[in-house]
């Protein structure tokens, strides 16, 4: 694994960098294979409180948690808890899969042969409700911004007048906003 650690208003020192690695490390006992993988953290601090993100990004299969507690440490421990949960319930699905379609068992390390999203529900639990259709009116990202207040949304999806392309704004936990642009 290839950490890539960053703080918000925090200094990630060496003492908080080790404790991260070591405890994030200990996920790669749910493989058989080292992962070669790049895990994102990123470590936040608010109002005195302690904020985690980690993201391990796999070729079938994206990892991520966030935990906010007041205590750092802690709140490194419950992300790596939440971390193994999502690899445990993934493990299940694919052994569950294998069992009904007659194949015979085998690791967990071959679940980057499968295409199964990692969720925290079953997709028996998916349900739309509601559709809604509308046209993509052109506008800068503040104007979508401000459409975005006045609905009352946390979200709002608009054309780039600059670009031509789909782009979302959104409303972040922190009360900033977040810009969703396409690769092209």
């Amino acid at each position: 694994m290839k950490f890539n650690i960053r703080g918000e208003n925090v200094e990630v020192t060496g003492a908080i960098r080790e404790y991260v690695e070591k405890k994030i490390s200990k996920l790669e006992r749910y493989f058989e294979a080292p992962l070669n993988t790049e895990v994102h953290v990123n470590i936040s601090v608010y109002n005195d409180e302690q904020r985690i993100e980690v993201t391990i990004p796999m070729t079938d299969l994206l990892l991520r948690g966030e935990v906010q507690h007041l205590d750092l440490y802690a709140a490194i421990d419950l992300v790596v808890d939440k971390l193994e949960r999502q690899i445990r319930k993934y493990k299940t699905k694919i052994n569950r899969k294998t069992r009904q379609n007659g194949a015979p068992k085998y690791a967990f390390a071959e679940m980057e042969k499968e295409s199964i999203e990692a969720q925290e529900f079953d997709e028996d639990e998916i349900e739309i409700v509601r559709t809604k259709r509308f046209n993509l009116k052109p506008m800068d990202p503040e104007e979508a911004i401000l459409q975005m207040d006045m609905l009352g949304h946390q979200f709002f999806v608009f054309t780039n007048d600059k670009s031509g392309e789909s782009n979302v704004v959104y409303r972040r936990k922190d009360g900033r906003y977040g810009l969703i642009e396409p690769n092209v």
